[in-house]
């Protein structure tokens, strides 16, 4: 197979340029030839035939004459060498004439090496270079002669070598034997083992003539503070000990006891700086006084139901608002600006005291001013008194709106005096909270409330810093299917500005539109500014705190750990305030005051309970009752206990249905009395640390009262319907009438038609009666349960 020749390779060899070739083979061959193409054996032959005759010469003797040159240029050092080892070694035999090479052989000896030697000229010696440090010498051997070699001089020479080898194969063996044995070989003399006092000696030592530096956090467990200060964990805990705390190796002690026992060990103790991601996206820093500016007052209108609130405000903006809802009920939160006197006043209008206290319950303090709006023919009502009691535990600033004052039977001065009874007073009886006269219908007034929101305002002095990124409130959220999730936001600080990315609670995202109450599109948005804004990821919860954020990224993880820190939350519930961790917490100092709801039957025995608590107050606590009130214990009570980590006090009052299940889930402890004397001696009990084992109710069953009979022989019996759970016989019933406990009593008997029974399931009817109470009335609500002490 004849080996790949390609063009360029040719070219090189003949010497030739590759483009030379290519023409050459175009002459003769109709395919093209590249520079990479391979020939074959008849375009070689081309190429070689062309290229010989080209170069055809008559003789080669100018060839030989070049081969002579080439041999008169031999240096001088190696005639010499040549010529001084002649003695010992063969010379190398003249290259024979091509005539005589078969047969002659070639002489030996002196005469050799001076045949051998080329002709010496007479030019002048040049200089020799210098010697290197090993020479060899040349043996030139004619392998085409047979030669008379001296060869027994190295015998010697090959005996030595071969003893030598021989000698150095035995003593490999040996010490391959050793390496076997690799225990006694390597093996490292002993040292006495250290003892423990002697490292402790040792390491403290170390730490003296080298402190170390640790960082701590707020708190670090001991075996992890033990490893930072390079020791045992056995030396933290015994340096603990010693100190008076007793401490295992996986509980945390606080930065101030990790300094002490840094300092014990020579180290040097810093505080960690950790810094969240809210501290690096969120400016929480404090405005001064150059960078504030005055603001807008922010103010939310509160009051009993059909009392005129969103009617002041359809007044106020001169819109008709009120007309469009069911029912004249507000039907979904808002904010509004309107213009008074030059300046602006932003409105909250919201369906009633319960999204108030949502709000304020996650943290939001969103409102200067409250609005209490009464109606002068009806005076102070149930929800009016707890707008009372919200608007004083968010410490804003009151001003009562008395409406309907067109009304023949309107009584302002009996609005005044109601007012004073929840401390209250009127300017015009010498007190601080002002009250103005209006009407929404006619708009008597609403000029001068307006003039008042801005008076408070004033002396409140409320300023802001429009030149920071923006924080503000939730107010109110919602899904729309085509526009995402949307929220309602009232700037509190800073601007906010279109495409801001903005964090708020559990929701993160770019704000994509932004308009006003009118619909009208804005690009940036002030203090006190309510806005509705597109662009989050999810819907936020009412009262959320938002922020706009320098990193959407960092924005999202902050997010992540708020989702994964409310999971934890579910687990780990926040522990609210009751009777019987009252003293653990006034021991730990957590508790400064207590506050306590009271609901009862009558209006006098809420003000007898009120003053009763409120005498408990020592100089640990603070007893303080935020708010009382007639009727059943309701959802209202509960969600305004949870915002205020109070406790709800009841007396001859049952909690409502779903009052009961909103307590169990937010923790709020509710305790019923029927003695005014066993709350005020269980109160004390717990602020002293000796509350008594406890009991409590175990709920069998509700049952109605459908139809009522009158035996003679027997007495009332009651034909009942089981709502819900079971009635056993033997159980206690509760007789409820609208909300208030009538009697409690024994179960007599229990029957189903005319067969006594030991239990009648829901959906049954049944025939109870009672020991002692007989005055029973259709649809009276009987309560069956059983009294179990426990303890936790």
């Amino acid at each position: 197979m004849l080996i790949k020749y390609r063009v360029n390779e040719v070219a090189k060899d003949f010497g030739k340029t590759t483009k030379d070739i290519i023409n050459l083979l175009a002459e003769y061959v109709d395919t093209p030839k590249k520079s990479m193409t391979a020939l074959d054996e008849n375009e070689l032959d081309i190429v070689f035939e062309t290229f010989t005759q080209k170069s055809e010469v008559e003789n080669f003797d100018d060839y030989f004459a070049m081969a002579d040159k080439a041999k008169d240029k031999k240096p001088k050092k190696e005639i010499t060498e040549a010529a001084a080892s002649g003695k010992d070694k063969p010379a190398a035999a003249k290259k024979p004439d091509k005539a005589a090479s078969g047969s002659a052989p070639a002489p030996s000896g002196k005469g050799a090496a001076a045949q051998s030697a080329p002709p010496q000229t007479n030019k002048p010696q040049q200089k020799q270079a210098p010697r290197p440090k090993a020479t060899k010498e040349r043996l030139m051997v004619d392998t085409r002669t047979q030669q008379n070699l001296a060869t027994n001089k190295y015998d010697e020479k090959f005996d030595v070598l071969a003893q030598t080898n021989a000698r150095g194969i035995n003593e490999n063996a040996v010490k391959k034997q050793k390496l076997t044995q690799r225990s006694q070989k390597y093996r490292k003399p002993t040292r006495r083992r250290e003892t423990e006092a002697e490292r402790l000696r040792r390491i403290q030592a170390e730490r003296k003539s080298k402190p170390i530096t640790i960082t701590v956090g707020e708190t670090i467990t001991v075996t992890e503070l033990a490893s930072r200060l390079k020791a045992t964990t056995s030396e933290v805990i015994k340096k603990l000990m010693a100190m008076g705390v007793m401490a295992t190796a996986n509980e945390e002690v606080d930065y101030d006891t990790a300094f002490l026992i840094g300092e014990e060990m020579h180290a040097k103790v810093e505080r960690e700086v950790v810094v969240t991601i809210e501290e690096r996206i969120i400016d929480d820093s404090e405005d001064t006084d150059i960078n504030l500016k005055p603001r807008d007052p922010i103010v939310v209108v509160m009051g009993h139901v059909d009392h005129g609130k969103t009617s002041i405000l359809d007044a106020i903006r001169r819109t008709k608002v009120t007309e469009g809802e069911a029912g004249g009920i507000t039907q979904h939160i808002g904010a509004y600006r309107v213009e008074a006197n030059g300046q602006s006043i932003t409105f909250l209008d919201t369906p009633g005291h319960e999204a108030f206290t949502a709000m304020r319950a996650r943290g939001a303090q969103a409102t200067d001013i409250a609005i209490l709006v009464v109606a002068a023919d009806d005076g102070i009502m149930p929800q009016t008194v707890e707008a009372i009691n919200h608007a004083k535990a968010a410490n804003i600033s009151i001003i009562v709106s008395i409406n309907k004052m067109d009304k023949p039977e309107a009584n302002p001065d009996r609005i005044m005096q109601q007012l004073t009874e929840y401390e209250l007073v009127p300017e015009e009886w010498g007190g601080d909270v002002i009250c103005v006269p209006v009407s929404a219908h006619t708009g008597m007034g609403i000029d001068k409330l307006l003039e008042m929101v801005l008076l408070v305002s004033e002396m409140k002095e409320l300023r802001a810093n429009p030149e920071r990124a923006a924080k503000g409130t939730v107010i109110e959220a919602r899904l729309d299917k085509g526009r995402g999730p949307i929220a309602t936001v009232l700037v509190q600080n800073g601007t906010l500005h279109l495409g801001d990315i903005i964090v708020a609670g559990s929701s993160v995202g770019r704000v994509r539109a932004m308009t006003d109450e009118n619909g009208n599109k804005l690009s940036e948005a002030g203090p006190s500014v309510p806005v509705e804004i597109m662009g989050l990821d999810e819907v936020p919860l009412s009262g959320d705190i938002f922020n706009a954020v320098s990193d959407e990224r960092l924005g999202r993880e902050l997010v992540d750990q708020r989702k994964s820190a409310a999971k934890e939350e579910q687990f780990n519930q926040y522990q609210k305030v009751t009777l019987d961790n009252l003293f653990d917490q006034m021991q730990l100092g957590d508790m400064k005051e207590l506050s306590i709801i009271v609901k009862a039957d009558v209006q006098g025995s809420v003000e007898a309970v009120r003053q009763s608590l409120e005498k408990l107050s020592n100089q640990e606590v603070l007893v303080r009752v935020i708010h009382g009130g007639v009727g059943a214990v309701s959802e209202s009570d509960v969600m305004l206990a949870d915002a205020s980590n109070a406790i709800i006090v009841g007396f001859n009052v049952r909690p409502e249905p779903l009052a009961q299940t909103a307590a169990e889930q937010v923790q709020v402890d509710i305790r019923l009395y029927r003695i005014i004397y066993d709350c005020i001696e269980e109160v004390e009990s717990a602020m002293k640390g000796m509350l008594a084992p406890k009991t409590r109710e175990v709920m069998h069953g509700r049952i109605e009262v459908r139809q009522v009979y009158k035996i003679s022989s027997i007495g009332t019996i009651a034909g009942c319907h089981v709502l819900d759970g079971k009635v056993l016989r033997g159980d206690l019933i509760r007789v409820v009438r609208d909300g208030i406990i009538i009697a409690d009593d024994k179960m007599s008997s229990l029957k189903r038609f005319k067969d006594d029974v030991k239990e009648v399931a829901q959906g049954y009817d049944c025939g109870i009666g009672l020991e002692k109470f007989n005055d029973i009335h259709e649809g009276d609500i009987y309560e069956a349960y059983i009294i179990e002490e426990y303890r936790d």
